[in-house]
């Protein structure tokens, strides 16, 4: 099982409506690792370990986000393998 580590920017309205508590949920619970904060335009980064499916699958969720969150874009590309212990929320 080869692991991978994606970086991913997520605009809209994405701050302020627990955007960044449902991504760490999520990751929690299908084994995925890494952070979320909020930048200073108003986007969220996420950067995340795990497998390739769980990563599409992950990102498939940030494109719909929690239901208080309106999606405009998910820009992610793959990135340096990374080794998180946790998904953390900055």
């Amino acid at each position: 099982m080869t692991m991978r580590t994606f970086r991913v920017i997520v605009s809209g309205k994405v701050q302020g409506v627990g955007f960044r508590a449902g991504a760490q949920h999520y990751a929690l619970n299908h084994g995925i690792s890494g952070y979320a904060k909020n930048l200073a335009h108003g986007e969220v980064e996420i950067e995340a370990t795990g497998t390739e499916s769980q990563l599409v699958n992950f990102a498939q969720y940030l494109e719909e986000g929690p239901k208080t969150a309106d999606v405009l874009t998910v820009a992610w590309d793959y990135v340096q393998l990374k080794q998180y212990q946790e998904f953390k929320i900055y």
